[in-house]
């Protein structure tokens, strides 16, 4: 058996290979789109990986391994910004070279997306008739929508230490004792990671869609005849475009830890 190498252990010859443009013509600019959201698709792995680890870590009380590793959440959200900047190179002109091929391809199709944000509180059935055709990926879909949230978790951990928690009003009050109360630094530092992290990713979405009015101005997504195909006409979604992505601006994770801010 040869001596494992670089090449060899990071499969490159395989990752390297997955890159096939379809403009025809071929249009220098569709591979930059390709391989910028592989990468995406990467980190995104990367993300339900940490979230994983860290529900474990949330369940087992280790409030500081759990807050490194939401650290290392918001570290990777962060990197998501300088990544559009690259995409922000190409002219709404090169991409219009390619735009149509995609159809009805759409990021709306990232599953993995969609599990972050179901893992994070976001759960919402409708998104699961865009996998009506991939029985795997709605099942992976499924898994999250019953599995306990993010903040689920952190809520649990909070009731062990002897808060109360079955209602957002006392959550959001135990929220407010801990900032007030000595010898609570661990789980004070914990939120603060949480609503780093939060507010993080939306930052990124906010970046996304400015980006996405520039490449595209107020013209529908590509994964629009999607979207219809699954719910037809009157789709829950309306038509997908900026309009769609602006929406998603009011997205938050942990809506409770925003609103004890107002309490402090």
């Amino acid at each position: 058996m040869p001596d494992l190498d670089y090449k060899g252990y990071l499969k490159l010859d395989e990752l390297l290979k997955l890159q096939h443009p379809l403009a025809d013509p071929p249009t220098h600019d569709e591979t930059l789109f390709i391989i910028v959201h592989q990468v995406f698709e990467l980190w995104f792995k990367l993300v339900l990986h940490e979230i994983d680890k860290i529900f474990e870590m949330l369940d087992n009380d280790d409030v500081i391994e759990s807050e490194r590793l939401i650290r290392r959440l918001t570290s990777i959200i962060r990197l998501f910004i300088p990544k559009l900047s690259v995409l922000e190179t190409m002219m709404p002109s090169d991409f219009i070279q390619f735009r149509d091929r995609l159809r009805p391809a759409s990021g709306f199709q990232s599953v993995q997306f969609r599990q972050i944000e179901f893992a994070c509180g976001l759960k919402d059935r409708k998104y699961l008739g865009m996998f009506k055709n991939d029985p795997a990926a709605a099942a992976r879909l499924e898994k999250r929508l019953a599995e306990p949230a993010f903040w689920e978790h952190f809520t649990a951990l909070l009731h062990r230490r002897g808060y109360t928690t079955d209602t957002e009003e006392s959550q959001r009050q135990g929220i407010v004792s801990i900032y007030k109360r000595d010898g609570e630094h661990a789980l004070r530092v914990l939120c603060e990671a949480m609503i780093e992290y939060d507010e993080m990713f939306s930052l990124w979405r906010e970046h996304h869609i400015r980006m996405a009015q520039r490449m595209i101005g107020s013209k529908t997504g590509t994964g629009q005849q999607l979207v219809e195909s699954a719910y037809g006409k009157t789709s829950p979604m309306g038509s997908i475009g900026i309009e769609y992505l602006a929406q998603t601006l009011n997205k938050k994770f942990f809506p409770v830890l925003w609103a004890a801010r107002t309490e402090m």
